[in-house]
């Protein structure tokens, strides 16, 4: 059974999603919960500081609205997700093409912290990968594009295996019994991958899919 205040959290991050630049006291009146506006004002700030919400002007004149990354970051209750009918579940009928390159592009999904860490591991692979010949780093990043292309088909129900994954990736041969579909997908995610690695600042746009 889900949490009561998770419960409020919901219904308070659809409220103000149906009606945006909405008070607190709207907040509280709109959805008649059961708990104060002392209460419902630290579960803004909860959200805010997530996140998911942001606010305009000041004390009572705050409104709050959803954030720009809420779609990218808000929290999902994954095991209620499948306990539904696949037919009742709610999904996202297309990709979001410009989400990428207007929403990230003028937003951080990462925290201080999280930034520190990304930047650690930045640091460690430029220190590793400079003590390798260009050969080495070549081969480096083959090996890294057939792991990754052949674990993210997986999860999309691809039926290759590893080993022909790297056939199909530096011989271009097939896998007896596997569909056309399925070599294409794999070969899709190495050119994203080579593409990022070509262009390692420059995001991907919809010509990649």
């Amino acid at each position: 059974m889900a949490k009561k205040s998770s419960i409020n959290s919901d219904k308070i991050l659809h409220f103000i999603k149906e009606h945006p630049n909405c008070s607190s006291n709207e907040i509280l009146a709109g959805l008649h919960l059961d708990i104060s506006i002392a209460t419902l004002k630290r579960s803004l700030q909860e959200m805010v500081a997530n996140g998911f919400v942001d606010t305009k002007g000041e004390l009572k004149g705050r409104k709050y609205e959803i954030s720009q990354a809420f779609e990218i970051i808000r929290p999902i209750d994954v095991e209620q997700y499948f306990q539904e009918e696949i037919d009742e579940r709610k999904i996202q009928a297309s990709f979001n093409q410009t989400l990428i390159i207007d929403t990230l592009n003028h937003l951080s999904v990462f925290t201080n912290p999280e930034f520190e860490f990304l930047n650690g591991l930045q640091e460690k692979f430029t220190s590793n990968a400079s003590q390798l010949t260009s050969v080495e780093y070549k081969n480096e990043l083959e090996r890294l594009a057939i792991d990754l292309s052949w674990k993210s088909s997986q999860i999309e129900g691809n039926t290759y295996s590893l080993l022909e994954t790297e056939r199909l990736l530096k011989d271009k041969e097939t896998a007896a019994g596997k569909t056309k579909d399925e070599a294409t997908m794999l070969l899709n995610h190495k050119d994203a991958l080579d593409f990022i690695i070509e262009h390692p600042s420059k995001p991907p746009t919809n010509t990649l899919l």
